[in-house]
């Protein structure tokens, strides 16, 4: 059994969004490499800074990890239809690709505490369920987890809550459930067969557009206005935006890269996002590295800029080095041959 995927068979939109979706959470992870000690120096959130930290609330805050998401959700999908068509077993080899997924996270979250990976791991079990579900069926339940995750926020914002009320709502409202929500997002899109047929459904995207762009410029007016207030509420109001925001950034990228000039033009990004695993992991180290060399004691909004976008290049142009040489990045391999539980020796063209 050969479980790799040639090149032929990759989607290259799928790596172009994946890379993005890493510079994006850059932006965001960068200031929590740098830990701030209660008492010590405290980033400067004034003039410049206060904008850009403004700028990547409204644009970038959580919306790129549910880019990820989806794209997590549709790499599930396509690995366990792909295993099935094998022969394999797709439920059970997935389990083992997630329980390999959690024992890298939890060895990650020693080494940056803000990692993803373990939380991705756990919350992806509960796709296993849908992948015998029928379309429908999956649109009922992703209809109705919106709904409740929506109003959840909603209660959070507005309602007056006692002890029991409040934990629902938080637990509704939390964002281990919009992960949830982008998971399922992507794996309904994958086995309803628009990924990598784009323009066979171009007209329903251009619909989703329609419906998620006034809900874009809604909820970028309202984070700005409530950035400048410092409102409380600010994460809540972020966390509401974030499944139209998130449709419509997909819907934008989608129909942007079925331009084959343009799709070319972003090709290596889509190098970062090839071996994204990999890339995800070193981004901490890299980035702990630079700020060690620039001697900064506390991470400033446009040192997040500097730092993301440094990172980001080094990364491209390793990227693209690396699969001069090889098919699959360090830890893709490694991460298949805990799922598989044998050493893949054979490059793919």
């Amino acid at each position: 059994m050969n479980p790799s995927v040639t090149q032929k068979e990759r989607i290259l939109s799928l790596d172009i969004i994946r890379g993005l979706a890493l510079f994006g959470i850059l932006f965001i992870n960068v200031g929590a490499y740098q830990v701030i000690i209660e008492g010590g120096p405290m980033p400067d959130y004034s003039g410049i800074n206060g904008v850009i930290d403004s700028l990547i609330d409204i644009f970038i805050e959580k919306k790129f990890f549910s880019i990820f998401s989806f794209l997590f959700g549709v790499g599930f999908y396509i690995f366990a239809s792909r295993a099935e068509a094998r022969g394999d077993k797709p439920k059970r080899r997935f389990a083992r690709r997630l329980v390999a997924l959690l024992i890298i996270g939890i060895i990650h979250i020693f080494l940056f505490w803000g990692s993803i990976l373990a939380i991705y791991a756990v919350i992806g079990f509960l796709l296993l369920p849908f992948y015998s579900a029928k379309i429908s069926t999956i649109c009922k339940w992703l209809f109705t987890i919106i709904t409740l995750h929506i109003l959840a926020i909603l209660g959070q914002l507005y309602m007056p809550t006692n002890s029991i009320m409040a934990t629902i709502l938080g637990l509704l409202g939390n964002d281990a459930i919009a992960i949830f929500i982008m998971f399922l997002s992507g794996f309904l899109v994958a086995k309803a067969g628009w990924i990598g047929h784009i323009g066979a459904h171009i007209q329903q995207i251009k619909w989703l557009l329609l419906v998620t762009g006034p809900f874009f410029i809604g909820f970028s007016l309202w984070i700005w206005f409530a950035s400048q207030a410092d409102d409380q509420q600010l994460q809540s109001i972020i966390g509401l935006g974030v499944v139209p925001t998130t449709y419509f950034y997909l819907a934008c990228l989608f129909t942007i890269l079925e331009n084959r000039q343009i799709e070319k033009i972003f090709q290596p990004i889509g190098r970062v996002g090839q071996m994204a695993f990999t890339n995800y992991l070193a981004q901490s180290f890299i980035g702990m590295a630079i700020i060690s060399i620039m001697g900064l004691e506390v991470v400033s909004p446009s040192d997040i800029v500097v730092i993301a976008s440094i990172i980001f290049i080094i990364q491209i142009i390793f990227s693209m080095i690396w699969f001069k040489f090889f098919s699959i990045g360090p830890f893709e391999k490694l991460w298949r041959y805990m799922t598989y539980g044998k050493k893949i020796v054979k490059k793919q063209s």
